[in-house]
């Protein structure tokens, strides 16, 4: 029994080591870390750059948006998808003016 407690206060002890070598690599890793300053100016310089992708991802969206805008659809072809495909009158318009009111594209899309 004795040698069964020594055995496990051993097997305690080598877990111990290895957490406590973890914790030390971890706090180098974090010193250095720590010691690098970020600049205000590079900062800004990401925030504009992400701003400007924002910017552009907008546009795009809003011009897209005015090219469906433009597309006319046939009443029939929307009721056609909404009772078929089970969906929404917003959804069937949206689908059948991304491709350009032809009624075989927009449906093969939303099956797939």
């Amino acid at each position: 029994m004795a040698d069964e407690d020594k055995n496990v206060e051993k097997d305690n002890e080598n877990k111990g080591k290895k957490h406590d070598s973890g914790t030390a690599d971890l706090e180098k890793v974090t010193d250095f870390e720590e010691e690098k300053e970020i600049s205000p100016q590079s900062i800004q310089d990401a925030m504009k750059i992400v701003a400007e992708k924002q910017r552009k991802v907008n546009e795009e969206k809003l011009l897209r948006e005015k090219e469906l805008a433009r597309v006319k659809v046939n009443k029939e072809d929307v009721e056609l998808i909404m009772n078929e495909m089970e969906i929404s009158r917003q959804l069937a318009e949206r689908k059948l003016k991304e491709h350009k009111s032809d009624l075989v594209p927009a449906l093969r899309d939303l099956l797939n």
